[in-house]
């Protein structure tokens, strides 16, 4: 039975509610190396359901496939106590994870392989993975608008949307939530997104809130990082940027030390102070760090702590982009 302690916050209004803290489960099966062990993962999730946690995240292209395989057995004894969220709309059964596949035809091939890999009879919430350019976001809203209406899907969001394109969707099928990359060193969706998921009524679900892992403390040069390691390619993670990006790890530093807490409470506390419906979803491996983590949710920052660190963020010239220049160029928004 779970301990049900963790706050719950609400995304969307068409009546999802999740931990104010959910937990991301990709490392688990993908991106990082070494891979931890199976069974040592399906122990963590069950071990953070105990703990109050119940908002997992997946995808069919971690792993690919294992991750889900992974989330679906671990949270099978308490299925209906928790939320599940995957996503579709990468090219990963044809072996092209690369590559955008929304087509509504598509969609409903992997939906029945999702449900399969999570055990289940309808996923909680369905995102699609990344906009697809070649496919209109009103023909994919108004396919999930069918899975929902079937019973398949409950809720659906998007992922690294923007508002042009949120309002599109949301016209055909409401949209419950987007998860996007957002934390104090990525604050690009503020000015533009933020006001738009706040007039029609959308929740935010932040990944990489901690940066990536950049934002604990924890990574004082890429040398830290193992050669498979994904970050490795990424922009911020090159030597010149780390360097440059340390400037408001020493902040959140400072700032954690006078409040008794860790670099990435601070970090997850300003999310959750920011707006009632972000509900961010650091992923771990190590049980010390998930409870690390929701502790986040018991750190209150004061209006003061918040402007500071806003206010050096706002300053600090982070160095290196998102993603490399060649993956950005083929997203769309």
């Amino acid at each position: 039975m779970a301990n049900n302690s963790l706050e719950k916050r609400k995304l969307g209004t068409q009546g999802l509610e999740v931990s104010a803290i959910g937990l991301g489960c990709m490392g688990m099966s993908h991106g990082y190396t070494p891979l931890p062990d199976r069974n040592e993962m399906i122990k963590l999730i069950r071990t953070a359901y105990d703990k109050g946690e119940t908002f997992f995240d997946t995808a069919e292209v971690y792993g690919p496939f294992t991750n889900e395989e992974l989330v679906g057995e671990a949270v099978e004894p308490f299925r209906k106590e928790v939320v599940v969220a995957t996503k579709f709309g990468l090219d990963v059964i044809n072996g092209n994870p690369g590559e955008f596949n929304s087509r509504p035809e598509h969609i409903r091939i992997v939906v029945e392989q999702s449900l399969k890999r999570l055990r289940t009879d309808y996923i909680d919430l369905y995102y699609q993975h990344r906009v697809d350019p070649n496919v209109p976001i009103e023909d994919v809203a108004g396919t999930v608008g069918d899975l929902i209406r079937e019973g398949k899907v409950k809720y659906w969001g998007l992922s690294e949307a923007w508002s042009e394109t949120i309002r599109r969707a949301h016209a055909v099928t409401p949209v419950s939530a987007l998860q996007s990359e957002y934390s104090i060193w990525f604050r690009g969706l503020e000015k533009h997104v933020l006001p738009t998921l706040e007039e029609l009524g959308i929740g935010l679900v932040p990944f990489s809130p901690l940066g990536k892992g950049f934002l604990t403390g924890r990574i004082d040069n890429a040398s830290q990082l193992d050669e498979k390691d994904f970050r490795r390619n990424l922009p911020r993670f090159q030597e010149d940027a780390i360097a440059v990006n340390k400037a408001i790890v020493d902040l959140i530093r400072e700032i954690a030390d006078t409040k008794g807490a860790t670099p990435a409470q601070i970090a997850l506390a300003w999310l959750l102070a920011k707006k009632p419906y972000i509900s961010p979803i650091p992923g771990t491996t190590k049980l010390a760090r998930f409870e690390e983590n929701i502790g986040a949710a018991d750190v209150e920052l004061t209006q003061e702590e918040m402007n500071r660190i806003n206010e050096a963020s706002d300053k600090i010239e982070f160095v290196g982009g998102q993603y490399p220049e060649e993956v950005l160029k083929k997203m769309a928004r």
